[in-house]
């Protein structure tokens, strides 16, 4: 696969997916009591955090597959009680934030999605609107590692998406997610 302007993309919700099945997965370790502390950051806790990462993205994906879900997405701030919950609906929302990506074009990157507001229509061109999606995730996952370090869990490292020395950990991982490096980024020639 010839490196063009979708791939880009595609390994920014690659990483995305990833990012959260690590993280999700080290807060797994933690016991209800843990994950509900008062914590400090933007939101007061990591399932606060965490839902918050979750229904956005289900607000931004609903809109780049065409739907209307808009504010009914943050109707209720915490839908998952459990870390296990918010792992599965996470991964389901990744899932479909990863088959819009697969799906693209050069053309689609410039196709204008509607984001239901409420009260307003705004229209964003999709390469724009990923860019913000990814850059929230990115900025709540950050605090949610942060939060994460000041509990009895280490945070995962997240910041290198083939991160050097971690081969094995990271094929394990992808084997888990059903993905592999070809899958992500075509046929590597070095």
């Amino acid at each position: 696969m010839p490196m063009n302007g979708v791939l880009p993309f595609r390994a920014m919700a690659y990483n995305n997916a990833w990012a959260n099945h690590r993280l999700l997965t080290a807060c797994l370790k933690l016991s209800q009591d843990e994950i509900t502390a008062k914590r400090t950051g933007f939101f007061p806790s990591l399932r606060a955090t965490l839902n918050h990462i979750l229904i956005i993205d289900q607000f931004y994906v609903d809109a780049m597959e065409g739907g209307t879900l808009g504010p009914a997405a943050w109707a209720d701030q915490e839908p998952c009680a459990t870390v296990a919950a918010l792992k599965e609906a996470q991964a389901a929302v990744d899932r479909r934030l990863l088959a819009i990506v697969e799906a693209l074009d050069g053309d689609g990157l410039q196709r204008i999605v509607s984001v239901h507001r409420g009260t307003s229509i705004q229209r964003e061109r999709m390469d724009r609107l990923l860019l913000h999606l990814f850059q929230h995730q990115v900025h709540h996952r950050g605090q949610a590692h942060c939060m994460l370090s000041a509990t009895s869990v280490s945070p995962p490292q997240l910041d290198e998406f083939f991160a050097v020395g971690e081969a094995p950990l990271r094929a394990a991982e992808f084997a888990e997610l059903g993905w592999t490096e070809e899958r992500i980024w075509g046929e590597q020639t070095c």
